[in-house]
């Protein structure tokens, strides 16, 4: 008998191991089924025989072994485990990222093999002639003749009644669809003309293949990104390489899919979190054989498991969404930095308002720098303009110089944009006799009002109640709106408008499955058409009828006691305003603001976000903030405020005494109280990174065993970027 070292799916800072008997084969990285107190759990074998295991007589055994090939590679293991150290979380709960949920519940892959449809030999045989009165069925055959296609494939676009026709008449046939490397080559499109900056950009990229190299391409809004993403990737699929572009969000997904898939003949397939558990599975498959050629997906795609890794691309590299916010606290774009060293491939970071760590790696040469610095076709740059809200009458959040310029876009048949990055209908209702606000009684926030819905919805705890008839204090009946979110914009907007058509994006309207794409399409139809939305309008999106952005609200950002809110501001006007004149017409930006004269509004509309950005990373520098220190942040949920700040307090008095580090807190969160616990956090800074990390695990280990750590919740948050 030997001992097997297994990683289980629980949040302890442990191993686990267990006895394989001498009939049990196993390779590392395979799954197990393994005792665990009254339960049965899934794990990976990590480790055989390991030099300091338990004594055999206390040890159980496994149960049974489920693979006999592993589902995690050496490669995949290396990553896991470097990232279970940095931002030092169970390795268990870190695998559970790295596997499809059918993988972690043990399931079968054998249970899940694709299915593809050919022809029989009599459909062989056959001639258009014998389909002459069904243009389905002869739609279907035709698709046949170019050799086997995929059952999920054939299903997207063709009628399943046609296949059940054709079947029944011996015609076609279904078979275990062999997953191999992909052989398709070449492209469906031809390549688009490239600029200057373009095909240098093109030609660094290419010179890094077959080795590890961190490239940074810094391209203005409309600058042709993508299309340099694309010629990169057609030497790598010629040569039978895989590549991997990770976008920040879902919605980012269809688009990019779409545009992808029109180019390359090789296989093109999306993973993101909307997909059911199978479709997830078969991508992993399909990745995992190297069937799929480019798959296009959110953060999580970082951890499939490709056969022949060629290239990374982090598109809108800058994104927060690329930080896990909870459970496994990891960024994407710099475990991808990490799978690239170890995959020994280039790596590619975009966007048009790179985050500031990027741009320090790039100072310090880690990044090779590319720059695009004009729109791809030769537009204009929107041009910015400032609308001062001092002692001006509003109509309905409006000024009078936005809704001129805005009908005179309208009657020119062009479209128009109007960002508010707050959704519902009104940030909160308020009494007209006693000002008594709706607050969420979980949290330290007001409950947003929802209109349509009738509902009062907090947006940090997702507590939902139905909207009052009268005053919680006074008992009044005058309720009334305060604030104005995209729902009440949009009403107004169609009093104003009455003969305009409207298209609203954000969470709310695009849940329902497609939604988000039927908008997307009627955007990109031509005419004149008001759109608005939240954060979700300034994700790479291309308007290309777009002249005219109106940025609603400029000054929520502007005063926050976050050192990385500047930065955060920065890249969001920058990107809303990209949306502007990427057409044939140019664009405009209105920045509606009680501060026109402040400093970051003036940097950004007479310089630029390359000029603000390197004044930001010089005030970092004089600060002695991230990226010149390197932060981790201890954050404490209690029901009582006082546990929180004792345990951060004894934390802190621990930490005082380890070399390297300087402290901020104990403080209470910027949002004192969510979701019915009170939140207080505990900075970290040191300016070596190997003294931070050797910091954090004496921390770790001493509060393992402190009474006050069982009490009360709290996470270790490594490189935060939300310090809310």
């Amino acid at each position: 008998m030997s001992v097997i070292r297994v990683a289980l799916p629980l949040p302890l800072r442990q191993h686990f191991d267990y006895l394989l008997s001498s009939g049990q084969q196993i390779q590392i990285g395979c799954r197990v089924r393994v005792p665990f107190g009254k339960r049965e759990l899934i794990g990976v074998a990590w480790q055989l025989d390991p030099p300091d295991h338990y004594p055999i007589p206390q040890l159980k055994p496994v149960i049974s072994v489920i693979d006999a090939d592993p589902v995690l590679d050496e490669n995949l293991r290396q990553l896991l485990t470097f990232a279970a150290e940095y931002y030092h979380h169970p390795l268990g709960e870190v695998l559970t990222a790295a596997l499809p949920a059918l993988l972690r519940e043990g399931k079968d892959l054998a249970d899940y093999q694709q299915y593809a449809w050919q022809l029989t030999t009599a459909g062989t045989s056959a001639t258009a002639a014998d389909f002459k009165r069904s243009a389905r069925q002869l739609a279907l055959w035709q698709a046949l003749q170019q050799g086997p296609v995929a059952a999920a494939e054939l299903y997207g676009s063709h009628p399943q009644t046609a296949i059940k026709q054709l079947e029944a008449k011996g015609l076609i046939e279904k078979d275990v669809l062999p997953l191999a490397p992909f052989s398709e080559r070449g492209l469906k499109q031809p390549a688009l003309q490239l600029t200057a900056d373009q095909a240098l950009a093109v030609t660094a990229i290419n010179h890094a293949a077959g080795r590890f190299q961190s490239l940074l391409l810094e391209g203005v809004t409309g600058s042709g990104k993508t299309e340099v993403y694309l010629q990169a990737i057609a030497p790598l699929l010629d040569a039978g390489r895989q590549v991997l572009v990770i976008v920040p969000e879902i919605g980012l997904t269809p688009q990019t899919l779409s545009r992808f898939q029109s180019r390359f003949q090789a296989p093109v397939l999306c993973w993101h979190s909307n997909l059911t558990n199978t479709e997830r599975l078969h991508c992993w498959q399909h990745t995992h054989a190297g069937s799929a050629a480019i798959v296009i997906g959110t953060r999580s795609a970082l951890f499939l498991p490709f056969a022949s890794l060629g290239l990374i691309i982090i598109d809108e590299e800058h994104d927060q969404s690329l930080k896990q916010q909870d459970g496994f606290r990891y960024h994407a774009r710099d475990l991808a930095i990490k799978r690239a060293a170890i995959e020994q491939c280039p790596i590619l970071l975009g966007s048009a308002t790179p985050s500031l760590e990027s741009l320090y790696n790039c100072q310090q040469q880690r990044f090779v720098h590319l720059s695009l610095h004009n729109r791809a076709a030769g537009q204009a740059m929107p041009r910015y303009q400032l609308v001062d809200l001092k002692q001006q009458v509003l109509q309905f959040g409006l000024a009078s110089q936005t809704l001129q310029y805005i009908k005179q876009q309208l009657q020119q048949g062009m479209q128009v944009m109007l960002f508010l990055n707050r959704r519902g209908f009104a940030p909160a209702l308020s009494c007209q006799e006693c000002g008594w606000l709706t607050e969420c009684h979980r949290c330290s926030a007001f409950t947003t009002y929802h209109k349509q819905s009738r509902q009062l919805v907090c947006h940090h705890c997702g507590a939902i109640k139905a909207v009052p008839r009268q005053c919680g204090q006074c008992g009044s009946a005058r309720l009334a709106p305060v604030g104005q979110g995209t729902e009440q914009l949009e009403e107004n907007l169609q009093q104003l408008f009455p003969d305009i058509a409207i298209t609203r994006l954000d969470r709310d309207t695009t849940r329902r499955k497609g939604a988000l794409a039927s908008a997307l399409d009627s955007i990109n139809q031509s005419g004149p058409r008001l759109i608005l939305g939240t954060q979700m309008l300034a994700k790479g999106h291309h308007f290309p009828f777009v002249t005219l952005v109106v940025i609603v609200d400029v000054d929520g950002a502007l005063y926050s006691s976050d050192f990385r809110a500047p930065e955060q501001l920065g890249q969001l006007l920058t990107q809303v305003a990209g949306r502007a004149g990427r057409g044939s017409n140019p664009g405009t930006v209105l920045l509606q603001t009680h501060y026109p004269e402040h400093v970051l509004l003036q940097d950004i509309i007479h310089n630029g976000y390359a000029s603000f950005a390197r004044s930001a990373l010089l005030e970092r520098q004089h600060t002695r903030l991230p990226p010149y220190q390197h932060l981790a942040l201890f954050r404490a949920e209690a029901l009582q405020s006082a546990h929180c700040q004792q345990w951060l307090t004894e934390l802190a008095d621990l930490a005082k005494t380890l070399p390297g580090l300087e402290l901020l807190g104990p403080l209470s969160c910027p949002m004192e109280k969510r979701a019915g616990k009170y939140r207080w956090q505990l900075q970290l800074y040191s300016n070596q990174r190997p003294l931070l990390h050797q910091a954090l695990n004496t921390l770790l280990i001493a509060l393992q065993s402190w009474p006050l750590s069982r009490q009360l919740k709290w996470q270790l948050d490594v490189d935060p970027i939300d310090l809310s």
